[in-house]
């Protein structure tokens, strides 16, 4: 009994001291062991308490299960920096990732995410570790997962044809989401990944690579409002990636480059702009010249990026 007492009494001063001090010591009592002996004699109670991390509360603040975006009233400052502890993150997908529908401008709408080929009824994984803050029906991306993640990002995954986790699990890197479909407004199935800082949506490719290695483009990365605007990319092609590593690149990139182009035989805006990798609507605002305005062979137009 004597044992038994001194473990109420350890207990009870843990209890005390937590109430005291602003970061408790948490036990995890499947590492608690208890030396005693079925005659009670007298031995010490051996304590084992495992060390716990303690992490930041992504709960704390717009935290709602209701909402795809709980953000409405927040303003987001670029650049911004981004951290990651890893270098690689989990494939949202068990086999090779083809991308049928980029980040950007699609039929006339923004596209604010990367659609990734799948079967209906393929698992589908989280990338990072973090907790689920939705999972329930959205209209437009119809059954959908949202996580948020350590380093404030949310992962969303849209079109589920059923749910694996619920609101406020604690999920680890590579666990185990729900299966895909084409729920909601979609054509054929597919995952429909989007990446969102603050309600804001990131480009996915601007932040990793999505082949067979998994990597994240770097520890930590600036992201300015070019890589958050599908205006600035087009949803059929790959944007050109050049991550940017310090905030001296960062701000450097928002002083706009210019360059002149000279029209060639069988140029069209549309031409030019994917050669260029810029909009039309840019290099149309750039020139004062209208959609439908002829262009002469020879005539020089200024693309600004």
């Amino acid at each position: 009994m004597k044992s038994i007492i001194t473990f109420l009494t350890l207990l009870l001063t843990i209890s005390l001291n937590a109430q005291e001090k602003p970061n408790p010591l948490l036990i995890d009592f499947s590492e608690l062991k208890i030396n005693t002996t079925q005659n009670d004699s007298v031995k010490p109670v051996l304590v084992t308490v495992k060390d716990t991390v303690i992490t930041k509360d992504i709960k704390a603040n717009y935290w709602d299960n209701t909402v795809y975006n709980p953000y409405h009233e927040t303003t987001v400052e670029f650049p911004l920096q981004l951290k990651f502890k890893d270098s690689t993150y989990h494939s949202p997908i068990g086999k090779n990732k083809v991308i049928t529908s980029r980040y950007g401008w699609r039929r006339g709408r923004a596209h604010k995410g990367i659609d990734i080929d799948l079967v209906t009824g393929d698992s589908l994984f989280t990338m990072f570790d973090g907790i689920v803050r939705m999972s329930r029906y959205s209209r437009g991306h119809g059954k959908t997962v949202v996580v948020r993640h350590f380093n404030g990002l949310e992962t969303v995954y849209a079109h589920l044809s059923e749910y694996g986790v619920k609101e406020n699990d604690t999920l680890s890197k590579g666990q185990y989401l729900g299966k895909g479909g084409v729920s909601g407004n979609a054509r054929g199935s597919h995952l429909h990944l989007v990446i969102n800082y603050n309600g804001v949506s990131i480009n996915p490719e601007y932040l990793f690579e999505f082949n067979s290695h998994n990597k994240i483009r770097a520890n930590e990365l600036w992201v300015t409002k070019k890589w958050t605007r599908p205006i600035y990319h087009n949803s059929k092609r790959e944007s050109i990636i050049k991550p940017l590593i310090s905030e001296e690149e960062a701000l450097a990139s928002l002083i706009k480059q210019k360059s002149i182009y000279v029209v060639k035989s069988g140029d069209t805006l549309s031409r030019i702009s994917k050669r260029n990798n810029v909009t039309i609507t840019s290099i149309c605002k750039t020139n004062t010249i209208k959609r439908n305005s002829v262009l002469k062979i020879g005539q020089k137009l200024v693309i600004e990026k």
